[in-house]
């Protein structure tokens, strides 16, 4: 079994977080510029020896696909295209705010949260994603 790396698209900045090889936890990898991200998931798939991709996709609190979920499919087929390994697009509602919350609980002041949302939003992601029953994964 290998790691699962997850995605989460924005149009400045992409959040990355990869799971344990045995897929039981989630971690916040990185945040990379828009613009790179494509190119940083293919060398970490190599990397961490990546098997699965997931990216958000980001959608309504009905559920109804979000202007910038084009952008996010198109992201998730040029990674599919660059590293060969299926894409998943998985509903990413509510982890940023999931994200910010649990930072400032934890006492993270405003900056670091700010340059830190976009991977912990992508661990969040990531998190729900191993914690969906009834697939082996």
């Amino acid at each position: 079994m290998g790691r699962v790396l997850a995605v989460d698209p924005g149009t400045a900045r992409v959040g990355l977080a990869v799971s344990d090889p045995l897929r039981l936890t989630a971690q916040p990898l990185e945040v990379v510029p828009a613009e790179e991200a494509v190119a940083r998931v293919a060398r970490l798939c190599e990397e961490l020896d990546v098997e699965e991709v997931i990216v958000g996709l980001p959608v309504t609190e009905k559920g109804e696909e979000k202007e910038s979920a084009a952008h996010a499919r198109q992201m998730a087929a040029e990674i599919e295209s660059a590293t060969g390994l299926t894409v998943t697009t998985v509903d990413e509602r509510y982890t940023t705010r999931i994200a910010d919350s649990v930072m400032l609980e934890a006492g993270t002041r405003r900056r670091k949260r700010r340059n830190a949302v976009d991977k912990v939003a992508a661990a969040v992601l990531l998190r729900g994603y191993l914690d969906r029953p009834g697939e082996e994964r």
